[in-house]
């Protein structure tokens, strides 16, 4: 059973204009309102792929409820952790090719919701043998607060996915527990790295090598259209994907992890497990709604998928 944790959830927003003019009123005729967040995206996304998934984190208020209801709606189980504060509206203004986007920061986590959530995870987490943690950090919540959280799953003995970045990434890097994987873009580990990378594959060999990864089971840098990089201790594989008419790539780097989560509940060997991170995160992207999946085409991309070894010398680091 895998536990899907949206510490800053939202409700996300749609607004389709033809085209959208400034400083003037802009009216829309269709209006979509979902249940968001990261962590949210790969719960639907697990759900709609058979999988048995919980999802949890800080809710509150009116918006709250609208998320708890929608998931209700959907069939997915939810165990969150009620806050004080409302949770977030995360707008997109969908115009001439082009997406606009206007996100809150969300609620404000005082110390007695963040050691309450951390009780709370103690008490339910231990049941689930997949964890995924997504997105960034409400605000009140130090940046390590992730590494907390790893350090108890992992002591229930549960496999972790760590799809974040910046000070929250560099704070799990740092710290004692690991988790199982991590899922940087390729953008995301250039910030972290502070230095440009290209698609070498010798370099990206020696650049995941590093003593700052020791420790991580699994490295899966997404590529966008171009695919995935990974590293599974000390063996190395690039990702190929087939051409497929993109509707909406929002939402794929979510439906990727939950792929990756699907995968390490199952106990797939390396090959599959890259096979169903990214069909998934290809299905989303054929999808107009961000965290959806068509199954009826996986089996097709899993097969035209390539997934290939990647030999090199055990002394490039």
């Amino acid at each position: 059973m895998i536990l899907t944790v949206t510490l800053n959830p939202s409700v996300d927003i749609s607004y389709p204009l033809h085209c959208l003019a400034l400083d003037t009123v802009n009216r829309v005729t269709k209006v979509s309102k979902t249940a968001g967040g990261k962590g949210l995206n790969v719960t639907r996304v697990l759900a709609e792929a058979g999988q048995s998934v919980v999802a949890t984190g800080f809710i509150g208020a009116k918006r709250g409820d609208f998320v708890i209801h929608q998931l209700q709606e959907q069939g997915i189980s939810n165990q969150f952790f009620k806050i004080k504060g409302e949770t977030r509206n995360c707008i997109a203004i969908l115009h001439e090719g082009m997406q606009t986007e206007i996100l809150e920061a969300g609620p404000y986590i005082d110390v007695d919701e963040a050691e309450g959530f951390l009780n709370h995870m103690s008490i339910i987490a231990k049941q689930f043998d997949v964890l995924t943690f997504s997105g960034s950090l409400p605000k009140g919540l130090a940046a390590n607060y992730y590494q907390d959280l790893i350090t108890m799953a992992r002591a229930y003995g549960s496999k972790v996915v760590l799809d974040c970045s910046g000070a929250p990434l560099k704070a799990v890097l740092a710290g004692r527990d690991k988790p199982t994987v991590i899922k940087p873009k390729l953008e995301e580990l250039e910030a972290l790295l502070g230095e440009p990378i290209t698609l070498d594959e010798e370099r990206l060999v020696s650049l995941l090598s590093q003593p700052l990864f020791e420790g991580i089971e699994w490295i899966i840098i997404s590529l966008g259209a171009q695919g995935a990089f990974a590293k599974h201790h000390n063996r190395f594989y690039r990702v190929s994907l087939p051409k497929i008419k993109v509707a909406n790539p929002v939402g794929s780097g979510d439906a990727t992890v939950a792929g990756i989560a699907w995968a390490l509940a199952e106990g797939d060997d390396d090959e599959t497990l890259l096979r169903k991170a990214n069909v998934l995160g290809m299905l989303n992207a054929q999808e107009s709604k961000t965290g959806h999946v068509n199954m009826a085409h996986f089996d097709k991309l899993y097969q035209e998928l390539q997934v290939r070894e990647v030999t090199h010398d055990n002394n490039s680091k």
